[in-house]
């Protein structure tokens, strides 16, 4: 990282970065812990850049600021933050509106490796862990009348981007920032980046203190570890909660039943069409009903990970825009959210549309409407429903629908609707992925077969139709009210990228357990007896195998107990000294552990 890349925050100039970046590191050389930070590399932990996309009449849409100066944007990137981080003119978006959008990083460019996320992303849920290719927008929009402007209004958006999926807690900063910045400019932004660079790194399972802007927000990031469905509340001490203004419940989930209530009597199938991966457009009157649309189907079926591309808000400019219109292939597996009515012909060969209208919780129940034909729907104006012909493989859940349309009869607070909605879906994925569990649980070889002087057993394939086999007994039918074609669900599942996903990760998780049972076989052998009855050759061949096994244990986070690895670098030590002064002097040096 370059001094100019470090130092300050804008455009300033060496003179003045001077006394701010001795100021900062000496701030961080005394702060402990994260003592070997440079500057940026706590901010790089939450955010890749913070910038300010402005309009000019005569180049449209501009990044006008960007925060750090040196971090990278190419070109592509630049301009799909541009169109993305204005509304459509057609949505009338006047006041203040908040939503998010989601675009590929610029293939070529190495994957951003930061230094404090990395080490915490083995403890992160799999649907929070940052995204591998690509960036997250969120974003604070203004438009509001002014006269001195030539255009009539003042238009302007506060973006963040990030590989974080933490869209609540996003928004919350954005709050915090945003409405000072359009107040007194860029100063704010200096000294909002200021504070982010002083934040600890995002660790999941710890309650994280952050100043921002005069206030503290206090979070707390979930562990893959929690158990699903229940929120960890956030521990308030005497000590600090004078200082402490927001405390987030989440840093992620977004409210389920307002995103749905406009089709809450399809949420079944809707469930069904992302469990599958199917493609899916939403219309949407504003980017932020877009975007919490969307990013409310890709929810319903946490904890499994949604692994198709999704896309909370997706404009005519948006550089993958032929790419998802062709009408000469089908459409890919996605999820988009649009507003332009241009999209109501231009995507309507696509099997799947939800129109949503303004999402109003007023007491009123949405009419029972049948999922409707997609040559129904004509304009983006059409009345909100589902568009589809899908064959749903579930009956409908009468009880879910009567208990929600009585919490909006009783005027049942949102939080406590959503709660049930949530629950609702959690039960749902659950009872659908415990006997994928349990089978696959079934492909691990016995114990007992784990030979320290062998290389560890291999998982046995996962067979579709002896996996089908097991339903019969051991089905959704135990844990779910729901009658269904089950059968039929699971064989399209084990065709979609969710399946494919979920897989490679219990494949990976087991084979890495394969891995550390294996180290904890080779610790509970007597090395130096076995060396002892062996040649040289084959001695030091043990030796760097162990040290192999050793870097990657570390490198793999496989799960062993620190004490098996301390015992296996005994042991490494314990064989070396057993062998000759000359052979001793080179295993040290050779791949060190």
């Amino acid at each position: 990282m370059s001094l100019r890349g470090t130092a300050g925050l804008g455009e300033r100039s060496p003179e003045g970065q001077a006394p701010a970046l001795a100021r900062r590191l000496s701030e961080l050389l005394s702060s402990g812990g994260d003592s070997l930070c440079l500057p940026w590399d706590r901010f790089s932990a939450w955010l890749h850049c913070l910038c300010v996309v402005g309009f000019d009449l005569e180049l449209g849409q501009t990044v006008e600021v960007l925060y750090p100066e040196h971090a990278k944007l190419t070109d592509k990137e630049k301009s799909n933050i541009c169109y993305l981080s204005f509304p459509d003119s057609n949505s009338g978006c006047l006041g203040d509106t908040q939503f998010c959008f989601r675009f590929r990083q610029s293939s070529g460019r190495k994957a951003s490796l930061h230094c404090l996320l990395d080490e915490f992303e083995t403890d992160s849920p799999l649907y929070l862990k940052k995204d591998p290719a690509c960036y997250y927008g969120y974003v604070y929009f203004r438009q509001v009348r002014d006269k001195t402007l030539k255009r009539g209004y003042f238009q302007k958006s506060l973006v963040m981007i990030s590989k974080l999926p933490y869209v609540a807690f996003f928004h919350t900063v954005l709050k915090q920032i945003a409405p000072e910045y359009f107040e007194k400019n860029e100063p704010c932004l200096e000294a909002a980046c200021y504070d982010i660079d002083r934040w600890p790194s995002p660790s999941p399972g710890k309650t994280l203190s952050l100043p921002i802007m005069g206030v503290v927000m206090k979070v707390r990031i979930p562990t893959r570890l929690d158990k699903p469905g229940t929120t960890q509340v956030v521990e308030v001490t005497q000590q600090t909660d004078a200082l402490i203004s927001i405390t987030l419940p989440t840093v992620h989930e977004v409210d389920l039943f307002r995103c749905f209530y406009p089709v809450f009597f399809h949420i079944q199938m809707l469930w069904e069409l992302v469990l599958l991966g199917e493609p899916i457009v939403v219309m949407a009157p504003s980017p932020s009903e877009s975007s919490e649309t969307v990013l409310a189907l890709i929810s319903c079926i946490f904890p499994l990970k949604y692994c198709s591309d999704f896309r909370p808000y997706f404009t005519i400019h948006d550089t993958e825009f032929k790419e998802y219109t062709t009408r000469t292939q089908a459409p890919p597996s996605i999820i988009l959210g649009v507003t332009n009515p241009f999209f109501a012909k231009t995507l309507q060969h696509w099997p799947h549309i939800i129109r949503i209208g303004d999402v109003k919780l007023a007491g009123e129940i949405p009419k029972q409407v049948k999922v409707k034909k997609l040559k129904n729907l004509k304009t983006l104006d059409s009345k909100p429903g589902v568009y589809s012909s899908y064959k749903s493989f579930l009956n409908r859940d009468e009880e879910i629908i009567k208990q929600l349309q009585k919490g909006v009869q009783q005027k049942r607070p949102s939080e406590a609707q959503n709660a049930i909605l949530r629950r609702y879906f959690l039960e749902l994925t659950q009872s659908f992925i415990i006997p994928l569990e349990r089978y696959v649980a079934s492909l691990m070889p016995l114990q007992k077969t784990i030979s320290p002087w062998k290389s560890p057993p291999q998982l046995r394939p996962f067979i579709q139709d002896e996996f089908i086999k097991t339903l019969e007994k051991t089905g959704p039918q135990l844990t779910s009210r729901i009658k269904a074609d089950w059968i039929g669900l699971y064989r399209h599942f084990l065709k979609s990228l969710n399946f494919d996903g979920w897989f490679r990760t219990r494949r990976k998780e087991m084979t890495q357990k394969l891995e550390a049972l294996h180290l904890e076989a080779l610790c509970d052998e007597d090395l130096l007896d076995w060396v002892q009855k062996h040649t040289e050759v084959e001695a030091v061949d043990l030796v760097l195998k162990l040290k192999s096994k050793l870097v990657q244990a570390k490198r793999e986070h496989l799960p062993v107990k620190l004490s098996t690895l301390e015992t296996l670098q005994a042991h490494i030590h314990t064989i070396i000294l057993a062998l000759p002064e000359d052979l001793q002097g080179i295993l040290r040096k050779t791949g060190a552990a």
